[in-house]
């Protein structure tokens, strides 16, 4: 019996390593022909020109700014709101079904496809509210893409912070918002903050919400206030590569387009890493 289990936890552990070894080797294929196809591209000049002749010459640095102040503004608003939702809904909501609607619609909406909220942000954000084809409409649009994802990430986070916590801190007469600020929350945010590095990925690489909410091909300028158009990256991607009558041609920017897509999730991704490292050896001390 003894040399069964021991020979079954082998053969487990032994399809989990093949397993694990077979998405890296996917990872790394999929990383190097990305690189190898799209080094060659970057330079100086594509990173900070503004483009030329229909995207065929010059550079990509509207769509790169563009790319971060949707990366910004979308987890700006959902962060916060995420937050607030996941506390009240661990921390103070009863079982009932009030409770149980919310947490369906939570994950409804994490399973809804992307153009549908494309599609909701174009009627609310665009016409219904006036804000028009803007960074504030793909901003608020992608924001509620990602919020499902912020929101059950919270829940785990406080969760995970053991009940003696909170009842020690309650016995001393702390009251219940006290508590939450000063002693749940410290324990729970570097948990709460991997929803949000989950979320970055997802906004940068997304196309059909801002295709339908200001997104812009060729505009070679920056947006001047939160009401104006602008590129991203995916959307920019999208089009050169599956639009236009110089797809060859542009080919080479195309693979640099998306080596600094990946580029710009990891740095960012980097930065809410580092976070989250600071808030856990803050509670180590």
């Amino acid at each position: 019996m003894f040399s069964n289990a021991k020979l079954n936890e082998k053969i487990a552990f032994g399809l989990l390593k093949i397993a694990t070894g077979m998405v890296v080797a996917f990872v790394l294929v999929i990383l190097y022909y990305i690189v190898s196809n799209g080094y060659s591209a970057i330079s100086i000049e594509f990173i900070t020109e503004m483009p030329r002749s229909r995207m065929t010459e010059g550079g990509i640095y509207p769509a790169i700014v563009g790319t971060l102040y949707l990366i910004i503004g979308s987890i700006a608003v959902a962060m916060p709101l995420g937050m607030l939702a996941a506390i009240y809904l661990t921390e103070y909501s009863k079982p009932g079904k009030t409770t149980w609607a919310i947490e369906m619609a939570i994950n409804n909406l994490a399973g809804t496809p992307s153009v549908v909220f494309g599609l909701f942000g174009l009627a609310m954000f665009v016409k219904y509210l006036g804000f028009g084809a803007s960074i504030l409409s793909a901003s608020l649009t992608l924001a509620l893409l990602i919020l499902p994802v912020i929101i059950r990430a919270s829940q785990e986070a406080l969760l995970t912070v053991p009940k003696e916590y909170r009842e020690a801190s309650l016995a001393l007469g702390v009251t219940k918002w006290e508590t939450i600020r000063k002693v749940v929350l410290p324990s729970a945010i570097p948990g709460m903050i991997t929803g949000a590095i989950l979320s970055i990925g997802r906004v940068a690489g997304e196309t059909a919400p801002i295709l339908l909410t200001g997104a812009a091909y060729f505009l070679p300028r920056l947006p001047d206030s939160i009401y104006s158009q602008f590129m991203a990256l995916p959307y920019h991607l999208y089009v050169l590569a599956t639009s236009g009558t110089s797809i060859a041609q542009t080919r080479p920017i195309q693979y640099g387009t998306a080596l600094i897509l990946l580029i710009i999730v990891l740095c960012v991704n980097i930065v809410a890493v580092s976070v989250r490292s600071h808030y856990r050896k803050k509670l180590k001390r």
